[in-house]
């Protein structure tokens, strides 16, 4: 199993407060995407998709995933991070944190969503409501494991608050190479901004 990635989650801005930041059309496309992931995922991959569970459980989050979801320092979530497989590859990565009053009521099946796709379960919810995008370029030694033999590459990543009952879940997705490679061959299945 991959070691889950440890990569710096503090340098997020909101993609309409920074109109300077220069994006490819092909990632402006999947960063501010409204829809869900997993279902264009799902779609782009003809089907071959599956979660892969990296790590799920009780930590701090960043301060700047607290700051996010207004927690107090040192409160601890439950974070999940996961890889979104497409043809067995990984396409995202992607993590989560869930505040401890978010498990609550009905919320509470979410401390065991394993490997099934959170994505399928926000967007069929009818509380759901989502922010503004924050986006990222992010470099890590670990997303180093993503790229073939340039170590120097960045990857972009989104993230969200997600609220259903109006209790948060703060989402980060990150696109990985793989990904980047298939848009590439297949543009006409992962689309991208005329």
């Amino acid at each position: 199993m991959r070691q889950a990635l440890s990569i710096n989650l503090n340098r997020w801005h909101h993609y309409q407060r920074n109109p300077f930041i220069h994006i490819e059309p092909l990632w402006r496309n999947w960063l501010l995407d409204q829809g869900s992931l997993t279902q264009r995922l799902i779609d782009a991959s003809n089907g071959a998709f599956e979660v892969r569970k990296l790590f799920q459980g009780w930590q701090r989050p960043t301060h700047s995933e607290a700051q996010c979801l207004g927690l107090k320092p040192r409160q601890l979530a439950i974070v999940r991070e996961v890889e979104l497989l497409c043809h067995g590859e990984p396409w995202v990565y992607a993590r989560s944190v869930f505040p401890q009053e978010t498990l609550t009521g009905r919320l509470r099946s979410l401390k065991k969503l394993d490997s099934r796709p959170l994505g399928a379960l926000l967007f069929s919810d009818p509380t759901m409501e989502r922010s503004h995008f924050e986006i990222a370029a992010l470099r890590s030694a670990k997303l180093a494991n993503y790229f073939a033999n340039d170590t120097n590459n960045f990857a972009w990543g989104r993230r969200s608050l997600f609220f259903l009952d109006d209790k948060p879940i703060l989402v980060a997705e990150v696109f990985l190479p793989a990904l980047e490679q298939h848009a590439c061959l297949n543009s006409t299945t992962l689309g991208s901004e005329d």
